[in-house]
């Protein structure tokens, strides 16, 4: 088996090649939506990136380029054209917004990545990372693996805000590397899915592979790797559950694919089904999934670390309205 990972670990090679523009028609139940937040649902990206296209011109309706604030209309077609990059794997030092130190060890530290932010350079990412806002900070990362992804023993996905660990030592680096491939690693996570999962607690055991007709989307395959997601629900509000989530597995996307194929998707997931008008009422343009703590033994003393993540304010705020019962 491969390094442990996310459920929401991915290559951020999410982009298709320079050479082929994608044409993306605008289904009916994205009418009316803003241009960057249908782009970002359409292609599986962040929203992010999906304004970065935009205000480079490289997103295009009817010949003519659009202003991410446009509003769609149901048939609508994008043109969209991935511009060539020099240098994919250059590190940009740089104040990543959001980003921020919840323990700083001599081993190791460990974040709290905002959303949209990858965790280090690839082909087709043009915003900021984990790697490059670390430097921008201050910290010179010094382990073993590619420059670029110095520190890096494990991701979440640009969609996935939440706790990360990034080594700062050889010693680390090894360490928590084999850490999180023998599964000795906690990964902690909170959704928010549609409706209520029964039962209330549970596990999903369901293989998951790329979909057979959609770029950018897993789903659950019979040929699949094996991927299973241990899960409870901590509380219930009707059109929607807060529910926690333990990972034995971390294939890509992994809680939203399962979730999706129990007809309980992440709120706001419209990648995976999820009901656009119940993400506007929670005012959601990304699924509600947070990496909420992470544990495991510290490099050097064999102490266990545990590391909790706060809400960011665009998950606290759809909470609050499901606890108002607004929704």
């Amino acid at each position: 088996m491969p390094e442990a990972e996310s459920s929401d670990f991915t290559e951020y090679s999410e982009l298709p090649e320079p050479a082929e523009p994608r044409r993306l028609l605008v289904p009916e139940e994205l009418a009316g939506t803003r241009v960057d937040a249908a782009l970002a649902q359409l292609m599986g990206i962040s929203r992010s990136l999906a304004a970065t296209l935009i205000a480079e011109g490289n997103v295009r309706s009817g010949g003519k380029a659009v202003g991410k604030s446009l509003k769609l209309s149901p048939g609508a077609v994008l043109d969209v054209t991935v511009p060539e990059r020099r240098d994919p794997l250059e590190i940009v030092e740089e104040v990543v917004e959001g980003l921020k130190i919840l323990l700083d060890d001599d081993e190791f530290v460990v974040i709290d990545k905002p959303v949209g932010v990858a965790a280090h350079p690839s082909p087709g990412w043009v915003g900021p990372t984990v790697v490059g806002g670390l430097a921008g900070l201050g910290y010179r990362i010094s382990t073993s693996g590619a420059p670029e992804r110095a520190g890096i023993v494990h991701r979440l996905d640009v969609g996935t805000s939440g706790v990360m660990v990034v080594a700062k030592t050889e010693n680390a680096y090894t360490a928590l590397k084999r850490a999180f491939k023998e599964r000795t690693v906690d990964k902690m996570y909170h959704a928010v899915v549609q409706g209520l999962p029964d039962p209330l607690a549970g596990t999903i055991d369901a293989p998951i592979g790329r979909h057979p007709g959609h770029d950018w989307r897993f789903a659950v395959i019979e040929d699949g790797r094996d991927s299973v997601t241990h899960y409870e629900v901590l509380e219930a509000f009707g059109k929607a559950s807060l529910v926690e989530v333990h990972l034995e597995t971390g294939r890509t996307h992994q809680i939203r694919v399962h979730f999706a194929a129990l007809r309980h998707p992440c709120a706001g997931d419209l990648t995976y089904g999820a009901d656009p008008r119940l993400a506007a009422t929670l005012g959601l343009t990304r699924q509600w999934l947070h990496a909420r703590q992470l544990s495991f033994e510290h490099p050097r003393t064999g102490d266990r670390v545990t590391v909790t993540s706060d809400y960011p304010q665009d998950l606290a705020y759809a909470l609050e309205v499901l606890e108002s019962g607004q929704a």
